[in-house]
């Protein structure tokens, strides 16, 4: 008895199988005929943002430090200005204000305003 319940076990789920795989297949068949999208080469830029902290130059490049422990937020880089603007903040508290995207160790910060908060940084 239990050999004949198994035996029809067997040939009802081909049966079911068979049956549930046209509608699998066709699922499959048509996600892959949707239009895919490509990703972005390279990492796109967030929204205009700010961040505050301390400017410095380290190695050659501008940086914004924290102005508590003194590691680096981000690299900057000037939009809208010469770079070598960022050298009459360097020591003082700003507000930087543009836009920040993925890049190196450190996020590159594309500066457009800087607005001083304070003449010095302090580190405790």
């Amino acid at each position: 008895m239990i050999r004949g319940a198994f035996i029809a076990v067997l040939v009802v789920l081909p049966v079911w199988s068979q049956s549930a795989a046209p509608s699998n297949q066709g699922d499959r068949t048509s996600s892959q005929q949707q239009p895919k999208t490509d990703p972005p080469a390279k990492p796109e830029a967030k929204g205009p943002t700010s961040l505050t902290g301390c400017i410095d130059e380290q190695e050659g490049q501008w940086v914004l430090v924290n102005d508590q422990t003194l590691a680096i937020m981000a690299n900057l880089a000037a939009e809208g200005f010469p770079p070598e603007g960022f050298a009459k903040h360097v020591g003082h508290k700003v507000t930087v204000r543009g836009t920040s995207s993925s890049g190196g160790s450190h996020p590159l910060f594309k500066v457009r305003t800087i607005e001083t908060i304070s003449e010095t940084c302090s580190s405790r």
